[in-house]
């Protein structure tokens, strides 16, 4: 028995490979949503764990909605408003060493900036109280000077990487350098200075916790009272609090991200 060998003519149609399916919207969406899903989760059990202990009136008194939305609303302040103090002194910053030829200039701010984010969080917090005052002020200091280095370098970056030729083109357009700055090199690296600030908020966040130590309020005070009078429930309950509070703010600049992100890319 022979094989009969079949040779493809030119006119022969040959079939082309499927393409590779794309995830339908509704996969989209749950992968959009999953780190939602997974903290309402987290929250859900938690709060279905505390609601089965046997609470003692010192528990009770820190386990209950009026204390815990407190101390949230003055997390997420504290944190939020760190954020804002970075970007606005931050981003202009970087646009000035982005500009500047000066090495010395440059080192400055960088060398500033990296002392901020390389020394411990809890040592700025308690340093600055030392030298300054305790309350919120001072910790919002401590937040700005520990989250100022991402943003700094990310928008450093970001207009490092515009094209010359796209600059070059839009002055050829009459544009003036202010207007080259604000509706090219800005837009276009809009995405890299959100990633930044995404990395910023998250540090704050985290870093938010410390402020208990010199009487600015925040999460902090659930842990580390749950830490002095060992009462587990509420360490657990304020350590969870933090981690969802990151991982939401994570998850809604990851989004702002995706909106800045220029299409194609």
């Amino acid at each position: 028995m022979t094989t009969q060998q079949i040779t493809p003519s030119p006119t022969m149609a040959i079939p082309n490979p499927a393409p590779p399916r794309r995830p339908g919207r509704a996969g989209g969406i749950v992968k959009r949503c999953l780190p939602l899903i997974v903290v309402a989760g987290v929250l859900l059990l938690t709060l279905l764990w505390v609601s089965v202990l046997d609470l003692d009136s010192i528990e009770s008194r820190t386990l209950n909605a009026d204390y815990i939305s407190r101390r949230i609303g003055e997390h997420l302040v504290l944190s939020i408003c760190a954020s804002v103090l970075v970007a606005v002194l931050a981003i202009p910053a970087g646009i000035a060493v982005s500009r500047s030829k000066s090495r010395v200039f440059n080192g400055i701010i960088v060398g500033i900036a990296n002392i901020g984010q390389a020394t411990p969080a809890i040592g700025v917090v308690i340093l600055l109280a030392i030298l300054w005052k305790t309350g919120f002020a001072t910790a919002l200091v401590a937040l700005v000077v520990y989250s100022f280095l991402p943003v700094l370098r990310n928008t450093i970056t970001g207009l490092q990487q515009v094209d010359a030729s796209v600059k070059e083109s839009a002055r050829g357009m009459g544009m003036t350098p202010g207007q080259v700055l604000r509706r090219i090199e800005l837009s276009l690296a809009s995405p890299v200075i959100v990633a930044g600030l995404r990395t910023a908020l998250v540090f704050a966040v985290g870093v938010a916790t410390v402020a208990t130590f010199i009487n600015a309020g925040g999460l902090g005070d659930m842990i580390v009272n749950g830490l002095k009078l060992q009462r587990y429930p509420v360490l657990v309950v304020g350590a969870v609090l933090v981690a969802s509070i990151a991982v939401l703010i994570d998850w809604a600049a990851g989004l702002v991200e995706d909106i800045l992100k220029p299409r194609g890319a």
